[in-house]
């Protein structure tokens, strides 16, 4: 079968797509025919190589796909030949107090696939019967492999670490990625007034379909000025934050009294500036987040197929254009997700 595959760390020419043995499921496993897979800048990173961080090389690339079950092993019941499912990026030990607890991202052993293990940009992939969900019906294969990293992501963002409350002002940044577009939505749902940024006319439009109430062009105005003026001066309740260095200085001056600032990535780089004195004046809250308790996505996946929310598709590719794939989200010009076909 064919996957895609990294032998070193570097720039587009890494990209490898490389024959190698279908797998056969072990006794708890499920092989899974793969169908869709989608991408997140965590593939970019694991390509690029990230300072400090070794991984296992080669690797395949890709932690968010859907299928259909092939065979199973012979404890593994749950699901039968022709199932469409999803599989869960989460890899745990199952075992630990967090794991036990139902907060498997929280487990010492906490991993994803295609970065600490093989991924799943594959024709077939074979994973333990507990990384499965049944597909949606009212979902596409591409729909529901752009679900699980970028809204478990925003959920727990928003509703675990920030409890956000019905009527509460939320400013997401940079809502045209998957993870600004999902925080949107999952926003929106829970009753919150949203002001989104974006970098173009196309994206801002987009940002407003998605249910933002107001859109900044961040590339030609001050995000933090305007949230001022929509505010009365008063700041948003929560900032969702996930660019870094080139945002982080804006998305703090936009937040308010007792307001929370959640952060899950720094795409422009890490190291940030923070003014104690607004911090405790304010009673301000910093909040670091990854990933979210794989329990969340029934409850995703269950407002997906009700129609309340919806993954954003930006363009899809084959395996044999995975360099087209990898350059898009690299010029940062999608809206959404971008999906690989085997």
């Amino acid at each position: 079968m064919r996957a895609i595959r990294i032998h070193e760390h570097g720039d587009l020419s890494v990209l490898r797509i490389d024959e190698i043995p279908q797998p056969t499921p072990k006794e708890n496993e499920v092989l899974v025919k793969i169908k869709a897979v989608a991408m997140n800048h965590m593939d970019l990173w694991v390509r690029q190589g990230m300072p400090g961080v070794k991984l296992p090389l080669p690797i395949i690339l890709g932690c968010e796909a859907s299928g259909i079950v092939e065979s199973s092993g012979s404890s593994a019941k749950k699901f039968k030949k022709g199932d469409e499912v999803v599989i869960i990026p989460n890899r745990s030990c199952g075992e630990c107090p967090a794991c036990r607890e139902g907060n498997d991202h929280f487990c010492p052993q906490f991993g994803l696939y295609g970065e600490t293990e093989d991924g799943l940009e594959v024709e077939y992939k074979s994973v333990p019967e507990k990384n499965l969900l049944l597909k949606p019906k009212a979902l596409s294969f591409e729909e529901a492999a752009a679900i699980p990293v970028t809204f478990l992501t925003a959920w727990h963002m928003l509703i675990d670490k920030c409890q956000l409350q019905k009527e509460e002002t939320v400013l997401v940044v940079a809502a045209s990625s998957g993870v600004g577009s999902a925080a949107v939505q999952i926003a929106k749902h829970f009753g919150a007034q949203v002001i989104a940024t974006a970098g173009s006319e196309d994206k801002i439009q987009h940002a407003r379909e998605l249910g933002a109430d107001h859109v900044i062009n961040h590339t030609t105005q001050d995000f933090s000025k305007e949230v001022k003026k929509l505010t009365n001066g008063k700041g948003v309740d929560i900032v969702f934050e996930h660019v870094g260095a080139v945002t982080w200085e804006k998305s703090m001056r936009s937040l308010g009294f007792r307001g929370r600032l959640v952060t899950c990535g720094a795409t422009t780089g890490p190291e940030v500036k923070i003014n104690l004195v607004h911090l405790f004046i304010k009673h301000q809250r910093i909040l670091g987040s990854t990933m979210g308790p794989s329990r969340a996505l029934s409850d995703i996946y269950q407002l997906a197929a009700d129609k309340k929310i919806h993954p954003v598709i930006d363009h899809t590719y084959s395996f044999d254009q995975v360099k087209e794939a990898h350059r898009r989200l690299e010029g940062r010009g999608q809206f959404g997700k971008i999906v690989l076909i085997p």
